[in-house]
């Protein structure tokens, strides 16, 4: 089952009104340190935040990582970065005490009572192609027992209006490029200064040093994660976040079959990145279990940096798509539920704009995305044993990138410090710090 739904987590924020109540009464008084940083990450001990962590840490900049979990608690450890628990009162002082406060998903990957008055960095954890925050319904969705209640709609008018008070304290949010800078302006409420065009520092792993070094690098980050991979060729398959419905994607066991057969006439490998929050199972029969792998958030927290091991991408709608397309991989678009997805979350644009409107595979024309596992399995059969369907894919994922990346140098973190600087010298932002040095 799902762990986590818009509606049941807007539940969980109304109840929480009264504690965000109290911190901020705590934040109006307490004066913040001038040189105290913390950082946070939805989804571990990495993206954005580690590489800005990166950056800062060689400065000499005082800071903490905020864990949740044990798992983040070790991984910090193993990189000797000093760690506090966000939910602990020390993890809500240190908060309340910093003058900036770094996050990659929301205000809860820090102690997200404590936020107010901070200089707010927000390192958004992907180009969104599935539409995001307050441009979404899914934002302000309710729980399935409350949406027909008297009111309901007023409630959603509220947890919107709740939602962009909250976004807009944002202070800084980088944008790939001038066309991701809309949406995200859009989707948090915010003006053009606080986006600016710098590039995500995420992906900066992706254009630093030479493509040999970065694909050895990936590919023993793959080994350190599933063990042994001897297969010539590695696929990816990360099918994105049902917002808690369940994955339609799952093979059923014929799908499996046909799949499993592919891969051992290509001598190839499956690797499944299920999202962290979604609902599915993809455990292939035992049959096909030899070409298949999981490579979890519990293997591997920030998939990014192993890209340049893969030979193919197999997604939907994750903006890994656009990470990769940085490498550039060849991917495949699978989207067996692409209208119901569209009504239901929306898209920036259509679909076709980032999947294509056709793709040439030998002597056919074909479908730019695949709507079940047997076009999908086609797909990779295709680019995997054809070099020029396999130039095609790479050649479409370097349009791609060509268009919402407005840097490919590995200095977008630099970028992003330097707007930080500039931001901790504006007269608000200094007036706010009047703890001690």
């Amino acid at each position: 089952m799902a762990s986590f739904s818009f509606g049941s987590g807007n539940a969980a924020k109304l109840l929480r009104i009264p504690l965000y109540a109290a911190g901020r009464l705590v934040t109006l008084v307490v004066p913040r340190r001038r040189d105290q940083w913390v950082f946070g990450c939805g989804a571990g001990v990495g993206d954005g935040a580690l590489a800005l962590w990166n950056l800062t840490a060689a400065e000499g900049v005082p800071a903490v990582w905020l864990t949740g979990s044990a798992r983040e608690e070790r991984d910090a450890a193993g990189r000797g970065i000093p760690t506090l628990p966000k939910r602990s009162i020390r993890g809500f002082w240190r908060t309340a005490r910093a003058r900036v406060v770094v996050v990659t998903h929301g205000f809860g990957d820090v102690n997200r009572y404590a936020v107010d008055g901070a200089l707010i960095v927000q390192l958004w954890h992907g180009i969104p192609l599935k539409r995001i925050g307050i441009d979404s319904p899914e934002t302000v969705r309710l729980p399935t027992r409350l949406q027909s209640i008297p009111g309901a709609g007023l409630v959603r008018r509220g947890l919107a209006a709740l939602y962009r008070r909250t976004t807009r304290k944002i202070d800084l949010i980088p944008a790939a490029s001038h066309l991701v800078r809309g949406r995200l302006e859009s989707a948090f409420s915010l003006p053009d200064a606080h986006v600016p065009v710098t590039g995500e520092p995420r992906v900066d792993v992706l254009s630093q040093g030479d493509a040999a070094t970065r694909r050895a690098r990936a590919l023993a980050g793959v080994r350190a994660a599933v063990g042994d991979v001897d297969a010539a060729s590695l696929v990816l398959y990360a099918p994105t976040w049902r917002d808690g419905a369940d994955d339609p994607a799952v093979p059923t066991p014929a799908e499996w079959e046909r799949i499993g057969a592919m891969l051992a006439a290509r001598d190839a490998l499956l690797l499944v990145r299920s999202h962290p929050l979604g609902a599915g199972s993809y455990r292939p029969p035992d049959a096909v279990a030899a070409q298949v792998r999981t490579i979890g958030s519990d293997r591997v927290s920030d998939i990014t940096p192993l890209l340049p091991a893969f030979d193919v991408l197999v997604t939907d709608y994750s903006s890994l798509c656009f990470d990769a397309a940085l490498v550039p991989v060849p991917t495949v678009f699978f989207a067996p539920d692409l209208d119901d997805y569209t009504a239901r979350r929306g898209l920036y644009g259509t679909y076709a704009d980032v999947a294509g409107t056709g793709v040439g595979l030998g002597d056919t024309d074909t479908a730019a995305w695949a709507r079940d596992w047997a076009a999908a399995t086609d797909q990779i059969d295709a680019v995997l044993a054809d070099e020029a369907a396999r130039d095609e894919r790479r050649a479409r994922a370097a349009a791609l990138s060509r268009r919402v990346h407005a840097f490919a140098d590995g200095r977008n973190t630099e970028r992003v410090r330097a707007a930080i600087r500039a931001r901790l010298a504006a007269p608000r932002h200094a007036r706010r710090s009047r703890g001690r040095p």
